[in-house]
């Protein structure tokens, strides 16, 4: 009769378990995986596929019992750090998204906003317009394939068995926030420095020429100036995306 001991057990399912359940929470949070239009079934299969794949390139993981002790902090571990980083990797999208909030504002058109049922969330015109692209360029420039190689990466710098404040406190996660404006702001800027300019000159005519109805010929010219000013930008959207992926998931695979 052929038997198997806990010791045998669970050396054979460990080294799979901890990466599916990292590669899992990153599916819960990282974009383009975490969309509704994904079953969630075929998030749990690919998971177990990827973790399956990289099993040649993980380093040795610790044997940790499922009924040990150190098996629920090593669950919240793995669990969080593939969160986090698929946080990060949302953070990249969420930055041009607000650039496309912040040209909507001055354009005017942030009243045109609709719900999107596949985020939840409500949104404006320009931003979602901006997601959108943001999106279609991240898949673009395998970004989604570098959220994967960064959380396989992640095992070389946060390997199992440690502890996931250490390793968020390592990643510095809490400034992501300040990235995301940061790099919101000089991706609009090109945009609302020149709706400013055209505001500033539409204040000056309306001083000059105060019988003009200034209102009716403003938003025209301001909805113009910023369809202009978004056909400038876009182009050279490519750029700061990939500064933007370099900087979100470098503190991952060490690179930070």
């Amino acid at each position: 009769m052929l038997t198997f001991s806990e010791a045998q057990l669970t050396a054979w399912i460990t080294p799979m378990l901890w990466p599916f359940l990292r590669v899992l929470g990153l599916f819960t949070t990282a974009p383009v995986f975490s969309s509704r239009a994904l079953p969630v079934r075929a998030r749990i299969g690919l998971a177990f596929v990827i973790a399956l794949c990289a099993q040649g390139v993980l380093p040795p993981a610790p044997a940790i019992g499922v009924d040990s002790p150190l098996a629920l902090g090593a669950l919240v571990q793995q669990a969080g750090i593939g969160m986090a980083i698929g946080f990060a990797a949302r953070l990249i999208l969420a930055a041009v998204e607000l650039a496309g909030e912040l040209a909507g504002l001055q354009m005017g058109l942030n009243y045109a906003s609709f719900f999107d049922p596949i985020n939840n969330t409500q949104a404006s015109a320009v931003s979602r317009f901006f997601g959108t692209l943001a999106t279609l360029l991240f898949v673009v420039v395998n970004g989604h394939l570098a959220v994967l190689m960064a959380v396989i990466k992640s095992f070389e710098v946060f390997p199992i068995g440690g502890g996931l404040m250490d390793a968020l406190m390592r990643v510095r996660v809490h400034e992501l926030g300040a990235e995301l404006f940061a790099s919101a702001l000089w991706i609009a800027l090109p945009m609302v420095g020149l709706l400013l300019f055209v505001n500033l000159v539409l204040g000056i005519i309306s001083r000059v020429a105060p019988q003009m109805n200034i209102y009716a010929i403003g938003f025209p010219v301001t909805l113009t100036a910023g369809m202009a000013a978004m056909a400038w930008v876009l182009p050279t959207l490519e750029s700061p995306l990939l500064g933007l992926i370099d900087r979100m998931l470098g503190g991952f695979v060490g690179g930070r």
